[in-house]
């Protein structure tokens, strides 16, 4: 477990890190997020000039490591790119090397079903880890186990999509000024 000591000794370039499948939701919830992060003054890296390939590239890592909390919104879809997979790997190495914070956004998915990769998340991400090595498959499965098992949001248990998205967006933002109040003293 990182100390907080740590994070207050990195250089944070992005306030926020979004890992997202972007078929699911670019567009819809993560647009909407943007505005209200954008809105709040809260520096979101946005990755709309980053070629896709099958591997995360040193360029996009160091973005997750420059950031000092990653927002994980984890889809129906998102365990069905290994690009995310790899993401997440590298957001949960950071948050215990850098303490970089994670918020886990589940979208329209039970976080059980991420925790334990059952019903339709778990038949895409069976289907990723295809041709995969076992060690590939366990870094995947040890990350998606440790962001379910972290308090986030789940968008079953709220009444619309406008006041999860205000409430993530307060959230990011006490969270900042609560790191940035670690860091005077």
């Amino acid at each position: 477990m990182a100390s907080s000591s740590s994070s207050s000794t990195h250089n944070w370039v992005y306030d926020v890190f979004p890992s997202f499948r972007g078929e699911d939701v670019r567009i819809s919830f993560l647009s909407h997020l943007h505005l209200a992060l954008d809105s709040k003054l809260i520096k979101v890296f946005k990755d709309n000039k980053i070629p896709r390939s099958l591997s995360i590239g040193s360029e996009l890592v160091q973005v997750i490591r420059d950031s000092k909390i990653a927002v994980v919104l984890i889809s129906e879809n998102y365990g069905s790119s290994s690009w995310c997979l790899n993401e997440l790997v590298e957001i949960m190495k950071c948050k215990d090397e850098f303490g970089q914070i994670v918020i886990p956004v589940f979208y329209g998915l039970n976080p059980s079903h991420v925790r334990k990769q059952t019903g339709k998340f778990g038949k895409a991400f069976e289907n990723t880890c295809q041709n995969k090595s076992k060690y590939q498959k366990k870094l995947w499965q040890k990350a998606l186990t440790n962001v379910a098992d972290i308090a986030g949001y789940y968008s079953g248990s709220w009444d619309n999509e406008a006041s999860m998205i205000q409430e993530i967006a307060n959230d990011v933002l006490v969270r900042l000024k609560l790191t940035t109040t670690s860091m005077d003293f």
